[in-house]
């Protein structure tokens, strides 16, 4: 096994990251710019239509569209850079400030959830191990099942006709009442429907992944050792087992991140919760292209990063994988 180079090992995964988001930024304002739509009726509205040809011209030109598309995207490379990140056509101000006022509520929503199902997989994961096989582990796997094959908007809709249409306890969309931005009660009562649809669609997925794992440990001969010298069921568990298992769960709740990400846009576009998600789908609805750009890279970055992580995880797990980056890396040194 060759020795290894912190400093190479490291270098290349900041490397890998930079030219990823490199990639990506140049994919995404190649495709938003191509496809078909005019980005004048997310600025200019309905007077879009009565421009003449001079006035168009003109008004691309503001905006700086009126260039080839490598030009205006070297421009807003540059000015990228610098922390200018251009304003939104829709809203008529910084990108930055538009995502300011919506960022909190998606890290609210999605940080929470997140943590929910973290704690929550991990429990329940530890519970049906335990209970192998008996009356409550079957129900429980078959209700994850279920459940996880529910479609969110689906669920979404059905817990607002429930607890807002009919039962009416729950408000149906938004963060947070009119005027009550700081009351920190009223935003917890806007989170209740749209942090269980988070939470449930994506806590059976990963505490039936930490149960095979345990039970896959389970299984293992220093498990038969541990049981022939007496050892207690609760300390082989918790004490070798999941210590075992943690590591690839922290791994797989890396990657996690974006799914739940992801799973957060499409609950704020059904409830109208005023976060990044509903501010994409816009973005991308009027070709917003400064603010659908940033918001790209953003989600992009946190994508890139996540798997990175979960991967330096796998690597320190099985140092076999790090052996192998480091043979690649010495291989390209002496080149």
């Amino acid at each position: 096994m060759p020795k290894s180079n912190p400093i190479a090992y490291y270098g290349k995964k900041i490397l890998v990251f930079l030219l990823s988001v490199l990639v990506l930024s140049i994919v995404v304002f190649y495709v938003a710019r191509l496809a078909p739509g005019d980005p004048l009726v997310s600025y200019y509205g309905e007077r879009t239509e009565k421009m003449s040809p001079k006035e168009r011209e003109w008004a691309l030109k503001k905006l700086g569209l009126n260039e080839p598309i490598h030009v205006q995207y070297i421009k807003w490379l540059g000015q990228a850079f610098h922390g200018n990140f251009g304003i939104s056509f829709k809203y008529k101000q910084d990108v930055l400030k538009v995502i300011r006022g919506r960022i909190v509520n998606t890290l609210l929503l999605g940080g929470i959830g997140f943590l929910f199902i973290f704690a929550g997989s991990l429990l329940l994961g530890i519970f049906c191990a335990w209970k192998e096989d008996r009356w409550s582990d079957r129900i429980l796997c078959k209700i994850g099942t279920i459940s996880s094959c529910i479609p969110e908007f689906w669920l979404s809709i059905v817990l607002i006709l429930i607890f807002a249409v009919t039962i009416r306890i729950l408000p149906s969309s938004g963060a947070y009442s009119t005027g009550k931005a700081e009351d920190v009660g009223d935003r917890i009562w806007h989170l209740i429907m749209p942090l269980t649809i988070v939470t449930l669609e994506h806590l059976w997925y990963y505490a039936y992944m930490i149960r095979n794992k345990i039970l896959e440990e389970v299984r293992e001969d220093y498990v038969l050792l541990a049981k022939s010298k007496g050892v207690a069921k609760r300390e082989i568990l918790f004490k070798h087992c999941l210590r075992n298992v943690m590591p690839a769960y922290l791994s797989i709740m890396a990657i996690a991140v974006p799914h739940v990400l992801g799973g957060t846009y499409v609950v704020e576009s059904v409830f109208s919760y005023p976060g990044i998600g509903a501010l994409s789908y816009e973005s991308a609805r009027y070709h917003d292209y400064n603010l659908l750009m940033l918001l790209c890279i953003m989600s992009g970055i946190l994508v890139i990063f996540c798997n990175m992580l979960s991967q330096i995880i796998n690597e320190h797990i099985d140092p076999r994988m790090k052996a192998h980056e480091v043979t690649e890396i010495s291989e390209v040194t002496r080149l």
